[in-house]
């Protein structure tokens, strides 16, 4: 292993040790359950903003989105990215306050499940029962593709086997996550966005300088047709523009209605300590996805320039561009070799920032939700945490076993995940927490259908192509809202307590300051 190797490896490798740090740190607060998935309720405003903003990008934003940007232009990219920070912003308006008074009005819901079975008075809790199953449908395979970014990662890099990185880096998450819980993930999760935000910053400085100046890279992409443009992708086989419908453009904004449907997100809505200081960290989370998103897709296109200039060599897998960069920096000495490491520590940091609260919220939604309120009713705390970080471990293994395939895109994994929640969970939070009407059969009714639906139109509507080409998050939403609305209405209403509840909560946000 070369010199810069070696100093890359120390870097990493002191992050991981921080991080475990922060797992022991906080391992003697988690008195409870309710402390070790939900932190107490007592998350302050800046640490709900950045770990809710880095559990969301995963590696997606230092992998997906500057490799998607890299090969086919910014339309794709840019376009999804509008529609998540759109979606961003509007989950922290309209979401995040209300959830947070609600979820603690209805029976202190600890997670995403109990709340929709609290809050529809489903006393068979079959609600929650179906939500831990979503939950852990869709957490799993997202997990097991971040522990496969982890494993790759070492691979490439220092050759070390993926098999063996991958497991090392799994387990250096499931340690912290398990020690600490959702403090130890949630301050990790800031920390990480601090890392992740370091790295995209000195890979596009470095970028710019190597290719010589941004000049260079606006004429790089101004000379290929259709890339830099949001109503064309760049063909790289013909050297020709395609045209991207406003069918398309849809297709990629509606990325922006997962955000109501995200579990690990959501959860930090619930657990914020002042509901007043919503505002402060919604200000603080819009402007960092906004500035980080828009780095990610402007190193794909400085990467392009980048490969045509010869700075960089031919990339296999355009997803690894971050990673070429860094390696590329390396080569200027020790210090160069460090900061490299601090880049490739920050991939590392985005993908551990969605690892460890997916894993939070699939474990959560086992223990509580299915074995404690189903199985074993009178367990006691002490017993209740041993089955929770049980449960994590069981739940991450198997997210190993399935991550032993380390040919997935995770591009492609996230967004199906992604579409997932957003249309099993976002209409149905947003009726609930809007909609006096939504009876629990309606709730069971949208988050089945949709859920189901994007299973339907991943595998057997979107292959046809042509005009039902579309990302299944937004179909399947749709699906989900019409089932609540028709179920919901043709069914019996609710009851009178649950109608007092939600006028009770309503009459609390408009009195709260």
């Amino acid at each position: 292993m070369s010199a810069e190797a070696i100093c890359m490896l120390i870097a990493i490798v002191v992050y991981l040790l921080i991080t475990i740090g922060i797992g022991i740190k906080f391992s003697k607060q988690n008195k409870d359950t309710d402390d070790f998935y939900l932190g107490g309720r007592k998350l302050g405003p800046f640490v709900t903003a950045m770990s809710a903003e880095a559990s969301d990008m995963s590696s997606w934003l230092l992998m997906g989105l500057p490799g998607l940007a890299l090969v086919s232009g910014v339309a794709e990219p840019a376009w999804t990215a509008i529609g998540l920070a759109v979606g961003t912003y509007f989950n922290w308006l309209i979401v995040a306050k209300r959830l947070r008074i609600y979820s603690h009005t209805a029976g202190n819901a600890a997670t995403i499940p109990a709340f929709f079975s609290n809050r529809f008075r489903d006393d068979k809790r079959i609600l929650s029962v179906i939500a831990a199953v979503v939950i852990v449908i869709f957490f799993v395979p997202y997990t097991a593709s971040g522990f496969a970014a982890c494993g790759k990662l070492f691979n490439s890099l220092f050759e070390i086997n993926y098999g063996t990185a991958m497991i090392v880096s799994a387990f250096v998450i499931i340690l912290y996550t398990a020690l600490g819980g959702f403090l130890a993930a949630s301050t990790s999760d800031l920390m990480q966005s601090i890392v992740m935000t370091i790295a995209i910053f000195v890979v596009i400085i470095f970028g710019v300088t190597s290719v010589g100046g941004m000049d260079v890279v606006m004429d790089n992409a101004k000379s290929m047709t259709g890339y830099f443009s949001l109503t064309n992708t760049y063909n790289a086989g013909s050297d020709t523009g395609v045209p991207y419908a406003a069918l398309s453009i849809a297709s990629a904004f509606a990325w922006g209605l997962g955000y109501f449907g995200m579990p690990h997100i959501l959860l930090r809505f619930m657990a914020i300590q002042d509901a007043s200081k919503l505002k402060l960290s919604r200000r603080i989370a819009t402007v960092w996805v906004v500035v980080s998103m828009g780095v990610s897709i402007l190193i794909g296109v400085v990467g392009n320039a980048m490969i045509k200039q010869g700075v960089l060599g031919k990339l296999d897998d355009p997803e690894r561009i971050i990673v070429n960069i860094a390696s590329l920096i390396s080569e200027h000495g020790v210090l160069a070799a460090l900061i490299a490491g601090v880049i490739l520590a920050g991939i590392l940091a985005a993908t551990m920032s969605t690892a460890d609260s997916q894993l939070l919220a699939a474990s959560s939604s086992v223990s509580q939700n299915i074995v404690k309120e189903v199985f074993v009713k009178d367990l006691s705390e002490k017993a209740s945490m041993i089955i929770a970080r049980i449960t994590l471990v069981v739940i991450a293994v198997v997210a190993v076993v399935i991550a032993r395939n380390q040919n997935s895109s995770v591009f492609g994994i996230v967004s199906f995940a992604w579409a997932g929640f957003g249309a099993a969970f976002g209409p149905v939070m947003l009726a609930a927490l809007f909609w006096k009407r939504c009876n629990k059969y309606g709730a069971l009714a949208g988050m089945i259908s949709g859920g189901v639906m994007v299973f339907i139109w991943k595998f057997l509507v979107r292959p046809i192509g042509g005009i039902w080409d579309i990302y299944e998050l937004l179909p399947a939403f749709v699906v989900s809202a019409l089932f609540i609305a028709i179920v919901s209405l043709f069914t019996k209403e609710p009851d009178r307590e649950i109608v007092e509840e939600f006028n009770s909560v309503s009459h609390q946000i408009k009195n709260y300051h």
